[in-house]
């Protein structure tokens, strides 16, 4: 590669776009990189400022490149779109990422630690089994339903509804009874996984110091500490809890024109 001041990297699966310019903003660089390759490329080149979409594997690449003296910087898609020229395709998101991260008031995001994503990941397993279990439980009482049983709502009434299929002195047909009964015991069994995903999450929220002080704060507990000490990691990178508040989308949405201010309601525009 030649001298190169500022990289916008398009990543892929398996093969990714290079878009380079130097110091004054000339192209000098446009290739693609297998995966295989990407960490020997890079390392031959002098350190630079590298641009990234924040999406998958992006915190991986992040630290990777970090490691070799690289600046690395993850952008939100949303901010790269607006950079994007007609067309495309993997080049043409390359140089808007390289276009992007040369912005001087473009916002960035912080590039995680391992520590940070395994406790995500804990909380992300967590939220997929519990909307399997929503899932499990819906359907238990659907079916149960049609048959002409319906049983009160809330974890109590299913709880009734799961002993009923699990009775032998149950009226239902020997056939549904057996498919109800494999949803009964998924649906036990993931009750059980979501206990022990909650186990090692407050086991994380007692050994980090961060996450104790942030549920110190009035209306916070251990599942929210938690998850936002994994997914802010350095709160400094906020210039006020202002700006932090509109980050989780706490703000109103505005249509304010004419020295008018106009506020919505609550935005929501954030990490949910």
């Amino acid at each position: 590669m030649k001298e190169i001041s500022t990289i916008g990297l398009d990543i892929a699966k398996n093969v990714f776009q290079v878009h380079g310019v130097d110091g004054k903003g000339a192209v000098v660089e446009k290739r693609q990189i297998k995966r295989s390759a990407m960490l020997d490329c890079f390392a031959k080149l002098k350190p630079c400022l590298v641009g990234i979409e924040a999406c998958a594997t992006a915190h991986y690449w992040g630290r990777e490149l970090s490691k070799m003296g690289h600046d690395v910087k993850l952008i939100p898609p949303s901010y790269v779109k607006p950079y994007v020229r007609r067309g495309k395709n993997d080049a043409v998101d390359a140089a808007a990422i390289c276009e992007a991260v040369s912005r001087p008031h473009m916002r960035f995001v912080a590039i995680k630690t391992e520590e940070q994503q395994a406790a995500l990941t804990l909380h992300k397993t967590r939220d997929l089994l519990i909307r399997q279990r929503v899932q499990l439980g819906n359907a238990l009482r659907g079916h149960l339903a049609e048959f002409g049983f319906v049983f009160p709502v809330g974890e109590a009434g299913l709880s009734e509804a799961i002993a009923y299929v699990a009775s032998q002195a149950t009226a239902l047909l020997p056939l549904a009874q057996k498919a109800l009964r494999l949803l009964a015991s998924q649906y036990d069994a993931l009750k059980k996984d979501i206990a022990a995903l909650e186990k090692e999450i407050r086991a994380w929220h007692q050994a980090n110091e961060a996450s104790r002080r942030v549920a110190t704060i009035f209306g916070i507990g251990t599942l929210a500490a938690s998850a936002i000490v994994a997914t802010v990691g350095d709160a400094t990178q906020f210039k006020s809890g202002r700006e932090f508040a509109a980050w989780l989308g706490l703000t109103p949405r505005q249509n304010s024109s004419g020295g008018k201010e106009r506020l919505g309601g609550i935005s929501r525009q954030g990490n949910a």
